[in-house]
C-alpha cells in the first residue's frame, strides 16, 4: 500500500457583505429589543447581503483571501469544493462559479451540501483527495446567503443568521508533515424535519398545476428547543470521538472553534468540554450564525485579532440541519504569506 500523502493547511480567508444590521435595526422590523436577542443568543449584529452581492461574490471574496495567505496563485489549484446550502443556482454550481471568477483553469470543481456542518464535511472530502496522491492543492469554501430563505416577520429565526463565506486551502506536504489529525462526520436523517428550508425539488411545486403555497413553506423551519438539545450533545461528543481518533486528549486542544450558532450553545459545549474562556473561540457577536462560513470565519477572525498563538492545536466542530455534525482536529502553524513578504520589504 502507498504511502499516505499528508495534509498541511497554508491558508485561510473571508468574504463578508458591507452592509451590517445591528439589534436596533430588527427591533424596527419584528417584535424584539436587543437585549432579548443578546441575551438569548449573544448577537449584536450580523452581515446581510445587498445589491448585487450573492453566494458565489463571497465565495470568490474568500476564495482570494485565502490564497493570497497561503501565497499561491489561481492555476496552482487542482480542486475547488465549496460547502452551500444556499446557492444562487442549482447549476451551475457554486465552485464552478469560484473557478472562473479567479481563473483556476485547471481546479475540477463540486458543491456539497451539509449545512452548517458542510465546512467539516469539505475539508475532510478534501484531505481525502491530498492524501490519495490524486491533488496537491485544494481550495474548501464555505458560504451561505440564509437571509433570502429567512421570513423577516419570524423573530425566532430572522435575528440569528448573517451572510458570508470562509475558506481554507489545503497543501500536499512534502515531508511528515500532516496538520489535518482526525475528522470525524455523522448524520442523523430522522431529525432532518428539525431544521429545513424546503425550497426545491417536491418541497417547491410546479406553479402551474398547484395553488400558491404558503409563506411558511418557503422559508427556514426551525424547532429551536429540540436543535438546542441536539447541539448542546453532538458537540462535545464530536469533539472528544475526533480527539480521541487524533491520538490526543481533549486537554491537549489549544483552541475551541465551534459552528457559530449562538453563545448558549457555544458555553454550554466549552463548558463539557473543560474549555476556558480563553480557549473559546468566538464571533457569534459580530456576524451572526453564518451557517457553513461560521468555523473559518472565527478562526480568521481571532488570528486577525492575535487570539491564536501558533502552532496550536485546534477542534473545529459544527453541526446542522440533515441532522449532521462532526469535528476536525488541526494543527494550526500556517503564517500570511502577505505579512511575510511586507516584512521582506520593510527591511529592505
Amino acid at each position: 500500500m502507498n504511502k499516505l500523502v499528508g495534509a498541511k493547511i497554508i491558508g485561510v480567508g473571508a468574504g463578508v457583505p458591507i452592509s451590517v444590521v445591528t439589534n436596533a435595526d430588527l427591533e424596527k422590523l419584528v417584535a424584539t429589543s436587543d437585549e432579548w436577542i443578546t441575551t438569548r443568543t449573544g448577537i449584536k449584529e450580523r452581515r446581510i447581503v445587498s445589491g448585487d452581492e450573492t453566494t458565489s461574490g463571497l465565495a470568490t471574496e474568500a476564495a482570494r483571501d485565502a490564497l493570497g495567505f497561503a501565497g499561491i496563485e489561481p492555476a496552482d489549484l487542482d480542486l475547488i469544493i465549496v460547502a452551500t446550502s444556499t446557492p444562487e443556482n442549482l447549476y451551475p454550481s457554486t465552485a464552478c462559479m469560484v473557478q472562473g471568477a479567479i481563473g483556476a483553469t485547471k481546479a475540477a470543481c463540486f458543491d456539497m451540501e451539509a449545512a452548517c456542518t458542510g465546512i467539516v464535511y469539505a475539508l475532510a472530502v478534501g484531505q481525502q483527495f491530498i492524501n490519495t496522491g490524486m491533488y496537491k492543492n485544494v481550495l474548501v469554501v464555505g458560504v451561505d446567503v440564509h437571509s433570502r430563505f429567512l421570513d423577516w416577520e419570524d423573530r425566532n429565526t430572522c435575528i440569528l443568521f448573517g451572510d458570508g463565506a470562509g475558506a481554507f486551502v489545503l497543501q500536499a506536504a512534502d515531508d511528515d508533515r500532516n496538520d489535518m489529525l482526525a475528522t470525524y462526520l455523522r448524520a442523523d436523517g430522522t431529525g432532518g424535519h428539525l431544521l429545513k428550508i424546503p425550497n426545491t425539488g417536491m418541497g417547491y411545486p410546479r406553479a402551474e398545476v398547484t395553488p400558491p403555497i404558503k409563506k411558511v413553506d418557503r422559508f427556514l423551519q426551525m424547532q429551536g428547543r429540540q436543535v438546542y438539545e441536539f447541539a448542546i450533545n453532538a458537540v462535545p461528543e464530536a469533539v472528544r470521538t475526533a480527539a480521541e481518533k487524533a491520538g490526543i486528549t481533549v486537554a491537549d486542544i489549544d483552541y475551541f472553534v465551534p459552528h457559530q450558532a449562538n453563545r448558549r450553545i457555544i458555553n454550554s459545549a466549552a463548558d463539557k468540554l473543560g474549555m476556558t474562556k480563553e480557549q473559546i473561540v468566538s464571533n457569534v457577536d459580530e456576524l451572526g450564525n453564518t451557517s457553513a462560513a461560521s468555523i473559518p470565519l472565527a478562526l480568521w477572525q481571532a488570528l486577525r485579532r492575535k487570539q491564536i498563538k501558533t502552532p496550536a492545536i485546534c477542534a473545529l466542530v459544527g453541526f446542522g440541519g440533515g441532522l449532521t455534525w462532526g469535528a476536525a482536529i488541526i494543527r494550526w502553524s500556517a503564517v500570511d504569506k502577505r505579512a511575510e513578504q511586507n516584512t521582506k520589504v520593510a527591511e529592505t
